[in-house]
């Protein structure tokens, strides 16, 4: 009998471990500033008045989500 209660203290002892190194970590992610550049990118097409083609399978989706 003594051997199963050390072997479920371990296990609790274990699982507060992981759940304490879990919540240090979303701490520090939620903490964590994003920082996104808003420089225009290179590849992105210049909207210089252009008009742009949709795909055929994208002229549809309204109709196919019951949109306008």
């Amino acid at each position: 009998m003594e051997r199963k209660e050390l072997l479920m203290i371990a296990l609790i002892g274990i699982l507060l471990l992981a759940t304490a190194i879990q919540t240090i970590q979303l701490v520090s992610l939620s903490s964590a500033k994003v920082v996104v550049s808003s420089s225009p990118s290179s590849s992105a097409p210049s909207s210089s008045g252009a008009s742009q083609s949709v795909p055929t399978n994208l002229q549809s989706l309204p109709s196919m989500v019951g949109g306008c």
